[in-house]
């Protein structure tokens, strides 16, 4: 399945996608890696559209990415009196951990380590921020605060904390669960909530090993304090703007996204941005001029992958909404100004030789008039360092490996393939010239440039480039 763009498209699958049949003409449509949010659903549920999107595998013969997307911890106050309840700015309301009906005067938020940790002068949001609340005094099992912005507090409404880092893990007894589960099936990719600092992929990268990619969803303001550290210990990132955009202010959001794209390309790891992209299509068939901008701003980041959430999960016009994600990548990445602001956004100074390599590979397959660039790699590395560049021409990214075939798919530009091992240098040459006839990539004459680590099968060695003339 050739496509005619470079960034790849993540959908949610949900009750509006969830049959064999929706979902193949999704990924016909153009989806590359499908996310299932375990937010919602069972098991059970998850475990059918894992078999039909496998089974598409099989039947298409093209490898297929599953991200499995941890519930992680829901901070929320108890149940209030008569379910609800309206406080006005200036008003002082106070918080109790224990309690069954609440209050102003008692409002139950049953999370200790919240009184563990915040400190007078840290705001609650309530309802994504509806109602904000500020902390005067903290003591014991209660916490009094000043209202600063009014609305109404109802029963069983989130609660997020921006300036304030708890001691929670990201993975509840629900998510340790669900994640066996995923890992047991097959997921490629594990999509970790509630990240808010290193140590919390440290916890998670303990339990899923190498058996599915890492994958850190940054949401809290605290994971933006430790960013570096967090994009190092992951496999790939995403800006989760909706939550983020509760706990920072929302014209912050915009540069952050551009922060942590750039970081992410620097870093050769995969980024996704997401949230809210073609919003208003969950009811509408076409979008807003508002949201067209909100991907193309994306596309011209640089981001690996754009995602669908409710619009493909819940939506009524899912397969609408793909093919219109598909044509404003087409048409952005065709734009006479995109080649130039992405290259206004490249990484600096290589700072290794593997690195190094692939972009000289890059730049050679530029500068020759190759028609592609072929990335021989066993883990997704050399493949990754050439997506770092952002060049023009299409990647084929060459495994033995299935699993690292179907992680590659959220690479920018890499069009992903299993090959057989490698045993010889002529082999890597015949194997890539053979590929690329194949695929459709190129014809007999073309030139291409193949990089590759020598020797065969050591992750991480990129230090090959070899310019080949396509022929059979």
């Amino acid at each position: 399945m050739l496509r005619n763009r470079r960034t790849k498209i993540v959908a949610t699958v949900g009750p509006a996608s969830s049959s064999p049949d929706m979902l193949r003409a999704l990924y016909l449509a153009g989806v590359d890696t499908f996310r299932m949010n375990f937010s919602h659903g069972v098991q059970e549920d998850h475990a059918r559209v894992h078999a039909a999107l496998r089974a598409l595998e099989s039947e298409t013969g093209r490898p297929i990415g599953i991200l499995q997307d941890l519930q992680g911890p829901k901070i929320r106050v108890g149940t209030i009196r008569d379910g609800h309840f309206s406080v006005e700015a200036g008003e002082t309301v106070r918080f109790v951990i224990e309690g069954t009906e609440g209050g102003r005067d008692a409002i139950p938020l049953p999370h200790p380590e919240i009184f563990a940790s915040i400190a007078p002068g840290q705001d609650l949001l309530i309802d994504d921020g509806r109602v904000r609340v500020r902390a005067t005094s903290v003591e014991g099992e209660h916490i009094d605060a000043e209202v600063i912005v009014g609305g109404v507090i109802s029963n069983r409404k989130g609660v997020n904390l921006p300036g304030t880092v708890l001691n929670l893990s990201p993975l509840t007894a629900k998510d340790r669960d669900d994640l066996e589960f995923g890992l047991a099936l097959g997921m490629d990719w594990v999509a970790l909530s509630f990240v808010q600092r290193p140590g919390d992929l440290i916890e998670a990268r303990a339990l899923i090993g190498d058996r599915a990619g890492l994958l850190a969803k940054i949401e809290k303001p605290s994971a933006l304090d430790h960013i570096d550290d967090i994009i190092a210990l992951s496999d790939a990132i995403m800006v989760a703007r909706g939550d983020l955009g509760v706990e920072i202010p929302n014209e912050d959001v915009p540069g952050r996204q551009k922060e942590l794209v750039r970081a992410c390309r620097l870093a050769a790891k995969p980024v996704i941005v997401a949230t809210q992209m073609l919003d208003s299509m969950v009811a509408s068939p076409t979008p807003t001029r508002a949201e067209v901008s909100d991907v193309a701003t994306a596309i011209y980041d640089g981001a690996d992958a754009v995602m669908l959430s409710a619009e493909s999960a819940t939506g009524q016009y899912p397969l609408e909404t793909v093919a219109m994600m598909d044509r404003i990548i087409h048409s952005t990445e065709q734009h006479k100004l995109y080649r130039s602001i992405i290259a206004s956004s490249a990484p600096g100074d290589e700072d290794s030789a593997p690195h190094a390599v692939a972009a000289a590979a890059a730049s050679l397959a530029e500068a020759i008039g190759a028609v592609a660039i072929v990335g021989f790699t066993s883990r997704g590395t050399t493949a990754a360092r050439i997506a770092r560049k952002r060049t023009g021409l299409p990647i084929l990214a060459m495994t033995p490996y299935l699993a690292v075939a179907r992680r590659a798919n959220l690479l920018w530009g890499a069009y992903s393939i299993r090959s057989p091992e490698l045993h010889s240098y002529e082999d890597m040459v015949d194997s890539a010239a053979q590929a690329l006839l194949a695929e459709g990539l190129a014809q007999r004459g073309d030139l291409a440039v193949v990089v590759a680590g020598i020797p065969f099968g050591h992750a991480g060695s990129t230090n090959n480039i070899r310019v080949i003339k396509v022929s059979a």
